[in-house]
């Protein structure tokens, strides 16, 4: 089969391109806009396309050159805090790629399963008597990113039910593994870390809000579920897709620290706490997992010590 990823080259891109193309089921073509290095190991096993994806003309021509069965939409501005800076350039940049994609897909590959992916960012305001949030919970963004990903997502159906397009909307919870850049929990927590052990900075951590808790799984998972997805979902129909399981943030950093090589000292960063926190989001994923059979399969502090290690390597290469 022939997978098209857009955004190829980003964290959750780079995972996907390596999980299709070790199953041996797939040749795998991408986008590419920017730093490439996360696919370095796999450039000569991809066909990789540049261009601007706001412009719909580029968009046809890479789609109808690459022919996919699948086209996995993940090229997108997917940091919330980016978003309440830039309102508009979040909406304007999520939209109008996602927009494009669907245009190509109806005009020149209708076969094709095309991959919405969303974020449970959607679900918002989450209160207490929504946990866990099912796919029917209401939607109450509190950012505009959030406000992005609902778009993105009602185009899919929409140009599913108008169209034809066999769009499959998917609403992933806080996932994180190798690779992710600063900017979210993890890597923000890692870098720190791996910065104090390399001697780049004082022993001191700067945290925001701890005792939030989330929905954490390993990008590794994720990306196998969009797999079963675009092969067993259903087209027009949502699923979410995360560990189904709450973590807090302070259990996610006490990880860290249990595998830091060095004694470290939390202080509370009044800079890095959001405007609005839920205390507590888990989704219920049993619709995927009953549609395709998935199941997420890596244990968290599995996930954590490579997120450390990653960014080991990443201090270590910037020392050379």
């Amino acid at each position: 089969m022939r997978a098209l990823i857009t955004g190829i080259s980003g964290f959750v891109g780079s995972h996907l391109a390596e999980h299709l193309l070790a199953s041996g089921d797939w040749t795998v073509s991408g986008t590419v806009y920017g730093d490439a290095s996360n696919l370095a190991h796999l450039r000569d096993r991809l066909t990789l396309y540049e261009g601007e994806l706001s412009r719909p003309e580029r968009v046809r021509e890479i789609v109808e050159d690459s022919g996919p069965d699948a086209i996995f939409h993940l090229a997108a501005q997917p940091i919330p805090s980016v978003s309440r800076k830039d309102p508009w350039g979040t909406l304007e940049n999520n939209i109008r790629l996602q927009l494009n994609i669907l245009e190509a897909a109806a005009q020149v590959a209708p076969q094709a399963t095309v991959l919405v992916i969303g974020s449970s960012e959607e679900y918002g305001h989450v209160r207490p008597d929504d946990l866990p949030v099912t796919e029917d919970t209401p939607l109450r963004p509190t950012s505009p990113y959030a406000v992005s990903k609902i778009a993105q997502d009602y185009l899919g159906l929409q140009y599913h039910l108008s169209h034809g397009v066999r769009a499959i909307r998917m609403r992933p919870f806080n996932h994180i593994g190798p690779r992710q850049r600063r900017g979210f929990v993890a890597p923000d927590f890692a870098s720190q870390v791996a910065e104090i052990e390399a001697g780049l900075r004082a022993p001191v951590m700067l945290v925001g809000q701890l005792d939030v808790a989330r929905d954490f799984s390993d990008v590794r998972d994720i990306v196998r579920g969009y797999t079963l997805a675009a092969l067993r979902g259903e087209p027009g129909e949502v699923y979410n897709i995360g560990a189904c399981e709450a973590r807090s943030v302070r259990e996610l950093l006490e990880a860290l620290l249990r595998n830091a090589k060095v004694p470290i000292e939390v202080r509370q960063d009044p800079q890095r706490m959001r405007p609005v926190d839920v205390p507590v989001i888990v989704g219920d994923c049993s619709k995927l997992r009953r549609a395709t059979g998935w199941e997420p399969r890596i244990p968290f502090e599995q996930t954590v010590g490579d997120v450390l290690d990653d960014w080991r390597n990443q201090v270590a290469q910037q020392q050379t």
